[in-house]
């Protein structure tokens, strides 16, 4: 919690401010009382009316100091609060997206979004009510039993003794409340993680018509979600009864002992409206704090998720060198961060163009060796690659092949150090990746993933995401080396046509090679295609990776075509992690009989060999 609170000193003197407003405020409410008692006692007792007058007309002045000072407090409050989370949520964000893979992998996506949101407002809101209106309960609750002790200390006592009561009351119901709201955030996510599940793979669920089952599983956990729910608010609903029942029995006591005070002569009767007054202020203050207990109990569960994100380590990326670098050039903090790094998402390219040469160091040249590099998971004792070992000149074309599952992706992943090798060592132009600054190595590296993912925006803007200073003519030669720009021609406004959310109107070629001309547009040094031509017809394939011949990468292409690889200067063969067989076409055809066996059954060969490769 006082990590998350740091982010208000910022609105510091806003918040001061609106709490001495609402000071204020409340000073004035618990005078009145007190006058009310003078006018009843030296006024209307004494049929006295210019009394009445003076102290009617300093009522209502102080009740209109106290309306401006409310207006007051009300909207310093809103700009601490709404600045606070502006600033919270920015952070968070930033936060995210400079994870590493292997602590993005720790947090499901619904969660983060949840943390981001719900989380974020939960404290935003809580915030501006204890500025507003939590931090003046206790105040009014304490105010009230001090005032009613000046005022008589016999009927004040008996309000005092109620307080120990409820104070320990409210922090047992406070503790446990936290725990259970902790747990409906928890559910929380698993719904939204749910909804994001159905939502994205709507057609899917469609075309096997799994609706009802899709229903009836979201129906069980938004199920679980109310039952927590009502279990966290059944126990914060009984705490006002309770305080209600202490309470009023302390109002019964000032009655009762009131007026044997008055027959004793002890006490006055406006001394006992103002001690009964004083207690009705309490109620109406304590009435507030079942939701008072309901919001900090959220805004405590809420703090400590938020806090899991922001005490996770951060991965020395880019971004941090790029915040520099904007702001030497004069960027506004928000620009700082307005390139994210693709790190945390695993977005289509990596980094950001810039100008690596201006800061003292030489081109990167492409060169890649890898020797016996290992890796596993973190939290897994599972080899997911085991010893490989290989090395790749500049501008030449490395292909991968090898079964489903057998660590072809996680292999090209440890290049741009998405991933740490456990074990070996990974050199680009003989210099140990790990002790390159990874913006510098990813500002030189094209990488078109798996899975296709495009942006909601025009077509130069999703191909000039690789490169933000890329020129239309710039953008083009990259369409064209992707084999992409006649298909973008044809469209409505050609490279201004509007894409909808993932480019749901294109097809899967399309967008392959859309993402490939992102890539290109870079110039990389390193080009990484993650099985990223699957969806291509073998012409356009052709077309792609002569062109691809044209330009200075260095080359890494995962595929299960025979077709990509006949040109490849290296093949590696993959199973189980494990490299067991590299060359040419050639060589492989002569040394190795699973090679023989995938070529054969894509050229007639027959089909049961397809197995060994899918």
């Amino acid at each position: 919690m006082v990590l998350i609170l740091s982010y208000l000193k910022k609105y510091r003197v806003a918040a001061i401010a609106a709490l001495v407003m609402m000071l204020i405020e409340l000073a004035v409410e618990l005078s009145q009382p007190l006058l009310i008692s003078k006018i009843i006692d030296e006024g209307i007792s004494k049929q006295d009316a210019s009394v009445v007058w003076f102290w009617g007309t300093v009522l209502v002045a102080s009740a209109g100091v106290a309306f401006g000072a409310g207006v007051l407090s009300s909207f310093l409050a809103s700009h601490a609060s709404q600045g606070f989370a502006f600033d919270l949520r920015d952070k968070l964000y930033a936060k995210v997206q400079s994870f590493s893979y292997e602590v993005f992998n720790r947090f499901a996506a619904s969660s983060l979004i949840t943390r981001l949101t719900g989380d974020v407002s939960q404290l935003q809101d809580t915030v501006f009510m204890s500025l507003r209106f939590m931090t003046r309960v206790p105040l009014v609750v304490m105010g009230s039993v001090i005032m009613a002790l000046v005022v008589h200390v016999k009927l004040g006592l008996l309000l005092v003794v109620t307080l120990p009561l409820l104070i320990g009351f409210l922090y047992w119901v406070m503790r446990k409340a936290s725990a259970l709201f902790r747990i409906v955030q928890i559910r929380l996510d698993t719904v939204n993680g749910v909804i994001q599940e159905n939502l994205t793979g709507i057609r899917l669920i469609r075309v096997f018509v799994r609706m009802v089952h899709e229903m009836g599983r979201f129906a069980s956990f938004s199920t679980e979600l109310m039952k927590s729910s009502m279990s966290a608010l059944r126990l914060t609903e009984t705490t006002m009864p309770f305080i209600m029942l202490i309470v009023n029995a302390a109002i019964l006591a000032v009655l009762w002992f009131g007026r044997i005070e008055i027959a004793a002569g002890e006490a006055t009767l406006g001394q006992t409206v103002a001690v009964i007054n004083y207690s009705t202020r309490m109620i109406g203050a304590l009435s507030a704090l079942s939701w008072i207990v309901v919001t900090f109990s959220r805004a405590r569960a809420s703090s400590q998720r938020i806090g899991e994100v922001m005490e996770q380590g951060a991965e020395a990326s880019e971004m941090s060198v790029e915040a520099g670098e904007r702001k030497q050039a004069g960027g506004s903090v928000a620009g700082e961060w307005k390139q994210a790094s693709a790190t945390a998402v695993g977005m289509v390219y990596i980094g950001q163009q810039g100008t690596p040469e201006a800061a003292g160091h030489a081109p990167i040249q492409g060169a890649v060796e890898l020797n016996h590099v290992s890796f596993s998971y973190p939290e897994s004792d599972i080899r997911v690659l085991e010893d490989i070992s290989f090395a790749a000149r500049p501008g030449e074309r490395i292909a991968i092949m090898g079964a489903t599952g057998s660590g072809k992706s996680t292999l090209v992943a440890l290049i741009p150090q998405l991933y740490k090798q456990t074990a070996g060592s990974i050199l680009i132009d003989g210099v140990e990746s790990s002790g390159m600054e990874i913006s510098r190595l990813r500002r030189n590296i094209g990488y078109v993933p798996q899975e296709v993912l495009l942006f909601s925006g025009t077509v130069r803007e999703n191909i000039s995401w690789g490169n933000e200073h890329a020129s239309l003519e710039e953008i083009r030669q990259a369409a064209k080396a992707a084999q992409i720009h006649k298909t973008i021609e044809g469209l409505p406004d050609g490279y201004e046509t509007m894409l909808g959310q993932r480019g749901v109107n294109l097809s899967g070629g399309q967008k392959q090679r859309l993402t490939i001309a992102r890539a290109l547009v870079r110039r990389p040094a390193i080009l990484i295609l993650d099985d990223s031509t699957s969806a291509l017809d073998a012409v356009t394939e052709g077309q792609l990776l002569q062109a691809l011949k044209q330009m200075s990468c260095t080359t890494f292409l995962i595929t299960q075509k025979i077709s990509s690889t006949v040109s490849a200067d290296l093949i590696l063969l993959l199973d189980e992690g494990r490299l067991i067989g590299r060359g040419t076409h050639r060589e492989l055809m002569a040394e190795s009989d699973l090679y023989r066996k995938i070529q054969e059954s894509q050229t007639g060969g027959g089909l049961p060999h397809v197995q060994s490769i899918t």
